[in-house]
């Protein structure tokens, strides 16, 4: 079980991407705007590994280390994601992380969680 979330904060995270760049959701059919993935060998709050959005990179992905600058903490559903972005891409913003997972996140309420 994942310990505190909070502690990927600014760490180096490594992510396997199981729903690339422009895949689709097995289940629901919507697109994925960015690559999508989980840490693994962890387990959330949900039961399942620790999903990740990987921003600032435009091209489908396997695997990829970078740096956790937020969390999305969903307000109504028990299963946050971290952001993870390369160490050239720190500076994103709120609005940034907002635009870039309103995809999946449009579906839920949440908020975004920095240190």
């Amino acid at each position: 079980m994942v310990g505190n979330i909070k502690d990927f904060l600014g760490k180096l995270v490594y992510v396997k991407i199981d729903r690339p760049l422009n895949s689709f959701h097995p289940k629901y059919g919507f697109k994925y705007d960015k690559n999508y993935g989980y840490v693994p060998n962890t387990i959330n709050t949900d039961g399942e590994e620790l999903d990740c959005y990987v921003l600032g990179i435009n091209e489908p992905l396997d695997t990829f280390t970078g740096v956790c600058v937020a969390i999305i903490h969903r307000l109504n559903d028990d299963d946050d994601k971290l952001v993870i972005v390369p160490d050239n891409r720190l500076d994103i913003s709120d609005k940034e992380i907002e635009e870039a997972t309103n995809f999946q996140e449009k579906f839920f309420k949440s908020v975004i969680v920095r240190r």
